[in-house]
């Protein structure tokens, strides 16, 4: 009789893969209850313990079981069942059951018996690469201590399958195998075993019912998943290899007497040819959906609106290709007809549709509607002509009015709203940077009417700045329709500006150069006595101090200082600058190790800029007067036409620029112009004689007289995504009031190379970069007078830049370029298209700590000066940002 009493016991709760045992059944219950099961009575809960549990607690679990002291309950009966139920449900607990332990009259003591999942001590991911393995990790859900459950184990292997399959490898299998961990009790840990298999790659697509279209155009609208030529076929390729590896339809095909174009082409290797000139994009699910959404945009932008995917059907052709067979329906082509407005008080019909730019009988395009009615980036769109003008609310709607055969008639309906004024402007994210420096960048300012193109502009301007992340410089409009008011939140990420050098060099007959030094791009001089509003440094003021140092012993020597404030009296944007610079350098006796010959530059210049509003406000003007000393001792390493004697420069420099670079690290659009002139007194002019023949060069050239003028430009233009394109052009003069007197020996041009003064250590010259040639390699000399450099040169730079990096930690692109240039020492020998040309790639990398660092390599076609072969490959490292 007990044997069946325990079996149907167990059989009660056996659906919750638990037990319900009484009386002397259970082995763990040692008192003597005895239950009659044939005559179900109802007792009262006098107590609930707790058995078999570490890590839970005991009230929660009484609590999620439903039983509470004081509860009556018929045993046997259904309440004890529900309990374990809903304590399985939990998922928390291996094992249950519950038994009395104790029965007084109509009184019943319960004992909830568990036993706990084991939990996770730690997991191991096996079979992948250690990318892999960390993406992994950040796919699923599993953390030390985090209770084993069937669904936690099942839900892992199907993120982890996920994964795999986003990679290409649909044929991945994962087993995740729980072992016991013998260290800790009632514990586990997880091995993920990844059997990765073959990469699947999609072999061909192929199209049905594209009759308006070939299959290549097709293919290209597939972004991620259609096939991308690896390289373009020249039709003589047939000459270059044995006949026998090339299929007889094939040879047959390119010889075949016609012209044959680069579609044809790819078309024929896409659908007969065997060979691997295609690279095979990876088959991820989501981006063919998102791909055939493309699609069929391409056809809605052709006309074809009602174009639709009829049918796809995607099949392996082995373990490691597939196919995809897709069945297309254009449709009808359809055009624009009439297009009316309807809601416009402030424009006219006609103005808005001078801005639409679409006429009867164009294409119908949708997406260009759009296009031209919200925000387009160039700011030609009715919204942008709205919102400009604070029509913040303002909101317009294209709506199909009519088909008629193949045209459609389009209704555009404009809700216009009142105009909204700026309420509150709000910063956030600026923990160093004080807010007036910012305030005073915006043109967002309370109680203005809301404009979208000075919000973008003060994006911009911010950007600029270089204290924070133009990547993540984010307005925030808040609208407020009810009181025709708009506030602003500017959300800034700040980012380091500041940059140390310390850096060695061989620096040629110099030998090992080492250099320090230090910028403060985001200084404050007013808080350098007030510790209190230090952090780390007096900073916030958006000043910019700079101290560098250079030296190699006694050989060479160089000292600069310099500091700028972008807001003098913090009213408007004028400018001013203090800089001061020494440098010497010495030759030594290598014998007798004493100074035979030295050259000394000691410079100051003072400049004051501000901000213009003709022709726009992206001009700026700045002027400075500067003066340079130049000291020689029987110096005879360079050409300067004399030795020993002193020179003395004094000018008078103005510069007019434009810049609309968006930002500075990783320019996309944008363009930026400068004209700089210099004017040293015209001495020559103002009486003082030194054209005689008697005069030597130490006399003629004791006051330096000259003009020089410098234009640079650059112009940046998105190609396609990241990708953009990046144009330069820079011309130099430098000319002379007396032909007599000439020039002079110093400020002329040296071109070739990186362009790093501060490794070549040329004072009192203007060095120009030309990468592919060696430094300073292209510099005239001047034989009648014994001076070297060039008073004219122009160069010419094209770079396609792509970024690798716009993290606020380090911006890293990669480039390739064409660029050419040549200098002269005569404007009667200046001929702008007799240029040296090189080509190459490089990379470049700015780190706030350290600013801008690159390395280039350039194949120059040209000869240099004195050189009998052209100047081939050569290699070029660059630090800072070059101007030229």
């Amino acid at each position: 009789m007990r044997k069946l009493v325990f079996i149907i016991a167990v059989l009660v709760g056996f659906e919750s893969f638990s037990q319900i045992v009484f009386g002397r059944n259970n082995q763990n219950n040692n008192s003597n209850v005895s239950i009659n099961y044939s005559s179900p009575k109802e007792y009262e809960i006098a107590d609930i313990e707790v058995k078999g549990v570490q890590f839970l607690d005991n009230n929660a679990l009484i609590s999620l079981s439903g039983l509470r002291v004081g509860d009556k309950i018929k045993v046997p009966g259904d309440e004890v069942s529900t309990a374990i139920k809903k304590l399985w449900k939990q998922g928390i607990i291996g094992n249950a059951s519950i038994y009395a332990s104790k029965l007084e009259g109509d009184k019943i003591w319960l004992v909830i018996e568990l036993t706990e999942r084991p939990r996770l001590t730690r997991y191991t991911i096996e079979g992948v690469n250690k990318t892999q393995k960390g993406e992994i990790e950040d796919k699923i859900d599993l953390v030390r201590g985090k209770i084993l459950t069937d669904v936690l184990i099942k839900n892992t292997e199907l993120a982890v399958f996920k994964f795999m399959e986003s990679k290409g490898f649909l044929n991945a299998k994962v087993n995740v195998i729980q072992q016991q961990d013998t260290v800790l009790r009632n514990s586990s840990y997880l091995k993920i075993v990844v059997d990765k298999g073959q990469k699947v790659k999609i072999r061909n697509i192929q199209f049905a019912g594209n009759e308006n279209f070939t299959s290549a155009k097709l293919r290209k609208q597939l972004k991620s998943t259609g096939m991308v030529p690896k390289f373009s076929l020249p039709t003589d390729i047939i000459t270059k290899f044995p006949k026998f590896i090339w299929p007889p339809n094939l040879i047959k095909f390119f010889t075949t007497p016609k012209k044959v174009s680069g579609e044809e082409v790819r078309e024929y290797f896409a659908q007969h040819v065997n060979l691997n000139f295609f690279k095979n994009s990876k088959y991820v699910k989501s981006d063919y959906e998102d791909d055939k959404d493309l699609l069929i945009g391409f056809y809605n932008s052709k006309g074809y609106r009602d174009a639709k995917v009829v049918s796809d059907t995607t099949y392996n052709t082995s373990n490691k290709y597939m196919n995809i067979d897709l069945t297309v329906d254009a449709g009808k082509k359809y055009y624009f007809r009439n297009i009316d407005w309807s809601g416009n008080y402030i424009y006219t019909d006609e103005q808005l549709a001078a801005v639409l730019g679409i006429e009867n009988g164009d294409i119908y395009d949708l997406d260009l509607v759009n296009k031209k009615l919200n925000f387009n980036p160039t700011g030609a769109d009715i919204s942008s002509l709205y919102m400009d003008d604070g029509y913040l609310f303002f909101s317009i709607n294209p709506v199909e009015v009519g088909i008629y055969e193949d045209s459609i008639d389009l209704e555009m309906r404009i809700f216009e709203g009142a105009q909204a004024t700026i309420d509150k402007v709000t910063i956030s994210g600026n923990e160093k940077t004080s807010d007036h420096v910012i305030l005073r960048q915006l043109r967002t300012m309370p109680g203005d009417k809301f404009s979208r193109s000075e919000l973008i502009r003060t994006q911009r301007e911010l950007s600029q700045l270089g204290y924070f992340d133009p990547e993540q410089v984010n307005p925030l409009p808040i609208p407020d329709p009810v009181n025709e008011t708009v506030d602003i939140e500017w959300q800034l990420v700040e980012r380091s500006n500041d940059q140390i050098e310390l850096s060695g060099g061989w620096g040629g007959a110099f030998g090992f150069v080492g250099t320090f030094g230090v910028t403060f791009n985001n200084f404050s001089a007013r808080n350098i006595f007030n510790k209190s509003q230090w952090r780390g440094l007096p900073v916030g003021d958006g000043q910019s101090l700079s101290v560098r140092f250079q030296a190699n012993g006694r050989q060479f020597q160089s000292y600069s200082f310099s500091f700028v404030e972008p807001w003098l009296g913090g009213r408007k944007p004028n400018s001013f600058g203090v800089s001061y610079s020494k440098s010497i350098q010495r030759q030594i006796d290598r014998f007798t190790d004493t100074t035979v010959g030295s050259l000394k530059v000691t410079g100051i210049s003072l400049s004051l800029g501000r901000r213009v509003r003709w022709p726009d406000d992206f001009f700026t003007v700045s002027n400075s007067i500067s003066y340079q000393r130049y000291d020689l001792f029987q110096f005879g390493t360079r050409a300067l036409g004399f030795q020993t004697g002193d020179a003395n420069s004094f000018t008078f420099n103005t510069t007019i620029a434009r810049n609309s670079i968006d930002q500075p690290m990783y320019p996309r659009s944008g363009s930026s112009i400068s004209l700089s002139a210099s004017f040293t007194p015209p001495f020559s002019l103002l009486g003082r004689d030194v054209s005689g023949e008697d005069v030597d060069n130490a006399e003629k050239f004791k006051w330096l007289e000259y003009h020089k003028w410098n234009f640079d430009s650059k112009y940046y233009m998105t190609l396609v995504g990241k990708l953009v394109l990046a144009t330069r052009a820079h011309f130099g003069y430098i000319g002379s009031y007396d032909r007599d007197i000439g020039v002079g020996p110093f400020e002329r041009f040296q071109l070739g190379g990186d362009g790093l003064t501060g490794q070549n250590f040329l004072l009192g010259t203007d060095v120009i970069g030309l990468r592919g040639y060696p430094n300073n390699s292209i510099t005239p000399i001047d034989v009648e007078n014994n001076i070297e450099g060039g008073t004219i040169f122009n160069k010419y730079v094209m770079e396609l830049r792509y970024p690798l990096s716009l993290a606020p930690t380090a911006t890293i692109y990669g480039q390739v370029f064409f660029e050419g240039g040549n200098n002269w020492d005569d404007f009667a020998k200046f001929n702008p298209y007799d240029i040296k040309k090189s080509v190459g790639a490089g990379l470049r990398i700015f780190m706030p700590a350290f600013g801008l660092m690159g390395i280039d390599w350039a194949y120059g076609f040209d000869r240099i000066p004195g050189a009998l072969d052209n100047s081939g490959p050569q290699f070029h490292f660059s630090i800072g940002q070059q101007i030229r």
